[in-house]
């Protein structure tokens, strides 16, 4: 079947772009791109800034709350870390041609998603460790492919971020595996953090590819190069293991290794998945309103440095 170009893109533009993808060369924002690919990157990018910004309030709440001052340095660090992500993010995401301001109106008045799983509450300490081994495990997954994407910013944007979340990563499992050899509260408290965000994890990576209205765009274009399921397997390979090894209890009757040695997860609920999405579960209202007092405390801010900048303007063509 013939593909419909817009009116203003040639099938030879489209070919020559397309060899450059198949060739491994990174697109830069001054290149010539499909109107498709632009809109499917800045949709993708600016969600995943998104998320990295609303991902700093569910573990946020704990910085007053941490055990000891160790942890509280930890967390602090990490917390501030998403925040230096999501600048990264918008700043690429900039380079396709949207503003800031427009990013943050989408996400602001709810047109704009980011992760469903930050609409998930933290009920206790253990389960910011669990944040980190399992959220922050998943997203390595999905951000290391990435990191080998199309588009050159975004690609570069994920060698940093990677970095950082292994970090995270890594403390999350320090802390969940010295709760899962501690007391029995402390074991059972690792385990309940368990139960509640090994699904939301699995979910996190995406519908199953057959869902997946983006995927073979995405993958047409370099932008993805493994598909949802992909991902999701090389996460649930990786970690489940290591979580049995724990002495914990995966909340999954149906998990076991195929005769690849691959480990086979029971049905996902996506009726949730998508109810939290919608915000019809979760938080999705607290988190909207907790960015929304935080953007209008920072209005002053805002508009300090603009009038600076006008000074400094008017100065200069004194």
């Amino acid at each position: 079947m013939t593909q419909t170009l817009p009116a203003n893109e040639t099938a030879e533009q489209h070919a020559a772009f397309e060899a450059r993808i198949a060739r491994g060369e990174k697109i830069e924002p001054g290149d010539w791109m499909p109107a498709e690919y632009r809109r499917q990157l800045i949709r993708m990018i600016s969600q995943h800034a998104h998320s990295e910004v609303v991902g700093m309030l569910p573990e946020g709440e704990w910085i007053t709350r941490a055990p000891s001052l160790k942890r509280k340095t930890i967390l602090i660090a990490k917390v501030q870390d998403e925040a230096g992500h999501g600048q990264y993010l918008y700043h690429a995401a900039e380079t396709l041609g949207i503003t800031r301001e427009e990013m943050l109106d989408a996400l602001l008045s709810g047109k704009a998603k980011y992760s469903s799983i930050f609409n998930y509450p933290t009920m206790t300490w253990a389960d910011v460790g669990m944040i980190g081994w399992l959220v922050d495990g998943a997203a390595i997954k999905n951000q290391t492919m990435l990191a080998g994407c199309s588009y050159g910013p975004y690609s570069r944007a994920m060698v940093r971020i990677c970095s950082e979340e292994t970090f995270h990563h890594k403390q999350g499992k320090e802390m969940i595996v010295a709760y899962a050899q501690g007391t029995p509260e402390q074991k059972q408290m690792a385990q309940d953090a368990l139960n509640r965000w090994w699904w939301p994890a699995l979910m996190m990576l995406g519908p199953h590819d057959a869902d997946s209205p983006n995927t073979g765009a995405l993958a047409k274009w370099g932008i993805k190069l493994k598909t949802n399921d992909e991902v999701r397997q090389e996460f649930i390979n990786e970690h489940a293991p290591e979580l049995l090894e724990a002495g914990l209890t995966i909340p999954d009757p149906d998990l076991h290794q195929d005769e690849q040695g691959n480990w086979r997860h029971g049905p996902i609920n996506w009726d949730e998945f998508w109810a939290v999405i919608k915000g019809q579960q979760g938080l999705n209202k607290e988190r909207l309103g907790a960015r929304q007092q935080a953007h209008e405390d920072g209005a002053w801010v805002r508009e300090a440095m603009q009038a600076y900048a006008a000074r400094q303007v008017s100065q200069a063509a004194d």
